[in-house]
């Protein structure tokens, strides 16, 4: 099941529609979402790990609360240690009616990096993960709106939440198994009644019109002739400055009539996909086999990987996600083949490449984290 469909039911669907102005309320089994973070998953990071802010807040009646109130300063190896969140205080926090928040927990929770990976993958959009854990009869926040699109999907427990849209006030519980969609700007709080509520947000960052079109402009600004000085004395007499103001208006006017959108829209493309977190979970294991791997070895696709190519002139590129490579162009139609493959052996490249080619390109990509080694 990909990410949209576990988030939104039909994909397809969803894409079409995801940027309307319409809330979206998806059901699922249970046991879909509250596989990627429950209750004894929160517990382990509050109180058997490292957490340090900005990774934990926690907020009361609609205040966050300061940092000192739930962390504490400690030492590795004579180097303090501050910011460090001291489980003690939390558990005290959340039984006196405090909401936990758990921020960027893609960036240290592996089942929620992979699920943002899809994601972003899917719509072409950085997207990051928080989770929040209410107590009985609480309410973190009071109502608010968000600067972005958000999905909200329950794990343990339920949670009332009170939504507004240009039709009026909506109400919808959540639980295991229901998720949800909230456009930008949609004002929105949430409470608890009698169960204890563990619910993660994904947040979608957009990537604008605004954003790419920036991106546009600044590189043709970036070529012309533009860090001469204003005209001295324009403060009394605007002519010269207006005079050129004009011609350099015309000229990068010219110059973005000339701009091949095509081209842009693949610098675009290729600055996301070359700017994702990566995903090496087992990739110490995956190193340390790499000598092993013979022409008969299964290595997989790593899930939730990126591999992407470009042709060259005299190299392809190879955009993995979180950067790219620059191979030799004989290996391109080797990489196509192998680009669309769940589980191959190098022996399997042999209509393409050598086998001691097959092998050489298995192992970079094992080693690049593309690949897997079966276990």
């Amino acid at each position: 099941m990909g990410a949209l469909e576990l988030l939104s039911g039909d994909a397809q669907t969803f894409i079409e529609k995801v940027w309307a102005s319409r809330i979206h309320v998806h059901h699922a089994r249970p046991s879909d979402v509250a596989r990627l973070l429950s209750l004894a998953d929160v517990d382990q990071l509050l109180t058997s790990s490292a957490l340090r802010t900005p990774a934990l807040r926690i907020a009361q009646d609609g205040e966050v609360l300061p940092a000192i109130r739930f962390t504490r300063h400690a030492t590795i190896a004579g180097s303090p240690l501050t910011g460090l969140v001291d489980g003690r205080k939390v558990l005290d926090l959340f039984d006196g009616g405090a909401t936990v928040v758990l921020q960027g927990l893609h960036r240290y929770w592996p089942p929620l990096g992979l699920l943002i990976r899809e994601l972003e993958a899917e719509l072409g959009h950085p997207c990051q993960a928080n989770a929040y854990l209410t107590p009985p009869g609480s309410q973190g926040f009071a109502l608010h709106k968000d600067t972005h699109d958000v999905f909200v999907f329950q794990t343990h427990g339920r949670k009332e939440w009170e939504l507004h849209d240009d039709a009026g006030a909506h109400h919808v519980t959540m639980e295991p198994g229901v998720s949800m969609y909230l456009p930008t700007g949609t004002p929105h709080a949430a409470r608890t009644q009698r169960d204890v509520s563990l619910h993660v947000t994904i947040g979608i960052n957009q990537v604008t019109w605004r954003n790419a079109l920036g991106r546009v402009v600044d590189a043709v600004l970036d070529a012309g002739d533009l860090d001469g000085h204003l005209p001295a004395g324009y403060l009394d007499d605007q002519a010269d400055f207006a005079a050129g103001l004009s011609a350099r208006l015309r000229a990068i006017a010219d110059d973005l009539e000339r701009v091949d959108a095509a081209a842009a829209a693949r610098t675009e493309a290729e600055r996301f996909l070359t700017t994702r977190t990566s995903n090496l979970t087992g990739g110490l294991v995956d190193r340390l086999a790499v000598g092993e791997i013979d022409a008969d070895s299964t290595v997989v696709r790593r899930p939730g990987s990126v591999c992407v190519l470009v042709s060259g002139r005299d190299a392809l590129r190879v955009l993995l996600g979180d950067r790219e490579l620059q191979v030799p162009a004989y290996l391109e139609p080797a990489l196509v083949w192998l680009r669309t493959q769940d589980e191959l052996r190098p022996a399997d490249l042999g209509p393409w490449l050598d086998p001691q080619s097959s092998l050489v390109l298995v192992r970079r990509l094992v080693r690049e984290g593309l690949l897997q080694v079966r276990s």
